[in-house]
């Protein structure tokens, strides 16, 4: 069949690659035939692919998206309760068009060449200096990759600054997210730590660990005041890492001022999708005298040569740039995208609507406390933010299956016990479903604020 009958339009016709007369050229300087030939002189028998690939007829891109399209129809949209780090949230349309929708953004590098990248350096100092205000630190970095490996990078950052401690232990909360104690146990294999994962309350400092890493709130909800542990772990030389959301901090102590070394997080609830798990901005605030070991970047406020401020990266300790053994971090990129979006989206709503998203997500956790004590359910913590830990009993597995079928998704932490998170899209709607799935009426709204709170958790005015 001729052409006339194949793709209008093809990749490979566009692509800007080598010519038949470059292939030749290339050949000819190292000796070989063909490119068969190069393929047969280059790869060893042993690890060539003995059959072909049955890839099928290329198709146009036009083609293509229409079996995407087909594709991504056949999966089912549910309602998302389940928490551990991810939320939904509303993306501000302003910000989605003319940010995460526009080339000028999404298509940069990194700004290498300062003088024509203001706009995206400020977009990133906005993101440190949100991510120093909200955790109460004085310095952050340009984003990292997601929480859990921003958990691993502060540990070995904490591992890097201590010159008297030599232990090579590190203690991580059962409380954190199971997908971050996941990845902080397989960098601890290439780094040499001893990782224990246990009840921060129980825990025992005479092991004498170089760092901790806490959660806060905790993986299914609960708040702890970790101001005691803190001061304990200081005590014995073990600098301390907290788990975030920046959300609730807007609500809650930030851990800079209950005596954290370190804190660690996902900024995707600010103006991110899930997205099937990225790609989200992930942030690391700390001390000041750490700076030389803070993984990936620092934007930096400068001057030009006519006296203006001017920013520019300030520290890159990476191996491209320093000698290999002095860089702290093999990491070569950052969020920067979800980062300027996040950041964007702090600019858009401002301290007070913040504020305002965070007490309403608040008090719809609140209401459905209320409604499934008076149905008789156990909500396992009295403090928490924006998650709740539900003690369903028996009927747990049927009646999480039946929510699945019905297009909710609510967390199994085993046993009997759920967890339901509430993000800033969930309404009056939501709650009125889940409380009807578990058999309990809806309540009147309860009062906006955190006066629930102890003392110890509020956030300073």
């Amino acid at each position: 069949m001729g052409d006339e009958f194949g793709p209008s339009d093809a990749f490979v016709r566009r692509h800007i690659g080598p010519t038949d007369a470059d292939i030749t050229a290339m050949l000819a300087a190292v000796g070989a035939d063909s490119l068969d030939d190069l393929m047969a002189e280059s790869l060893p028998a042993a690890i060539r692919m003995q059959d072909s690939l049955v890839l099928g007829e290329g198709i146009s891109e036009y083609e293509l998206m229409g079996q995407l399209r087909e594709l991504a129809s056949q999966n089912r949209i549910h309602r998302s309760f389940i928490g551990m780090g991810y939320s939904d949230c509303i993306i501000p349309p302003v910000i989605q068009r003319n940010i995460l929708e526009n080339p000028g953004w999404y298509t940069q590098y990194t700004p290498y060449q300062s003088e024509i990248a203001q706009g995206r350096l400020e977009a990133l100092l906005n993101f440190q200096t949100m991510v120093c205000d909200l955790p109460g630190f004085a310095l952050a970095n340009a984003s990292l990759l997601d929480e859990a490996t921003a958990a691993a990078e502060a540990i070995a950052m904490l591992r890097a600054v201590q010159k008297k401690n030599a232990s090579q232990r590190v203690f991580v909360s059962s409380d954190c997210h199971p997908q971050t104690i996941g990845v902080v146990k397989v960098r601890a294999e290439s780094r040499g730590w001893e990782v224990e994962v246990g009840d921060h309350r129980e825990y025992d400092f005479a092991t004498g660990a170089f760092a901790a890493l806490l959660q806060y709130p905790a993986s299914d909800g609960a708040l702890h005041d970790y101001a005691d542990f803190c001061a304990q772990a200081h005590v014995h030389q073990t600098l301390v890492c907290v788990a975030v959301d920046l959300l609730a901090l807007c609500l809650l102590r930030p851990p800079g001022e209950f005596g954290a070394d370190a804190a660690i997080g996902s900024a995707q609830r600010f103006g991110m999708p899930m997205g099937y798990g990225g790609p989200h901005a992930a942030f690391l605030a700390t001390r000041p005298e750490f700076q030389r070991q803070v993984p990936g970047r620092i934007i930096g406020v400068s001057e030009d040569v006519r006296g203006q401020p001017a920013l520019r990266m300030a520290l890159q300790t990476r191996e491209q740039h320093i000698k290999r053994e002095r860089a702290t971090s093999n990491i070569c990129t950052a969020e920067v995208l979800p980062a300027v979006v996040a950041s964007m989206y702090a600019v858009y709503h401002g301290p007070d609507r913040l504020q305002r998203i965070a007490r309403r997500i608040h008090c719809q956790a609140r209401a459905l406390a209320r409604g499934l004590k008076e149905a008789d359910y156990r909500v396992v913590h009295d403090q928490y933010f924006d998650t709740l830990r539900v003690e369903v009993g028996a009927r747990g597995d049927e009646l999480l299956a039946q929510a699945q079928a019905e297009g909710m998704n609510f967390r199994d932490l085993g046993d009997g016990h759920w967890g339901i998170a509430f993000d800033e899209t969930t309404n009056k709607a939501d709650l009125q479903a889940i409380l009807t799935k578990l058999g309990a009426n809806m309540i009147s709204a309860v009062e906006e604020g955190h006066a629930s709170w102890p003392h110890q958790f509020r956030h300073s005015p």
